[in-house]
């Protein structure tokens, strides 16, 4: 994911961003930050109501991102920094392998 310098969510992906142009892949752990995505999100109920009522956009489909569709209609989402690393759940094996984590 990357940011803007206020905190602000700019633009989600599932493939490493920013990309470095001019640089090896190899390198650009050297050359730029890469943040990690964990998402923890906090509404109120006006605005779930507003964001459940927007159908999915072209930068949602592209990356199966629901953010997106956020980002996309100008929702912003605030972001934090942390140094927590985390095991992701996405799908019902995920949650099985972490048992007894």
């Amino acid at each position: 994911m990357v940011f803007s310098i206020s905190g602000n969510a700019l633009y989600f992906s599932r493939n490493p961003i920013p990309f470095t142009r001019n640089i090896s892949t190899e390198n650009w752990i050297d050359s730029t930050s890469y943040f990690k995505h964990l998402g923890i999100y906090a509404y109120r109920s006006d605005i779930l109501r507003k964001i459940n009522a927007i159908s999915p956009g072209k930068l949602e489909k592209a990356e199966s991102l629901e953010q997106l569709r956020w980002i996309e209609n100008d929702f912003k989402i605030k972001i934090v920094e942390t140094d927590v690393d985390t095991i992701g759940i996405d799908i019902p094996q995920d949650l099985e392998r972490i048992k007894g984590y």
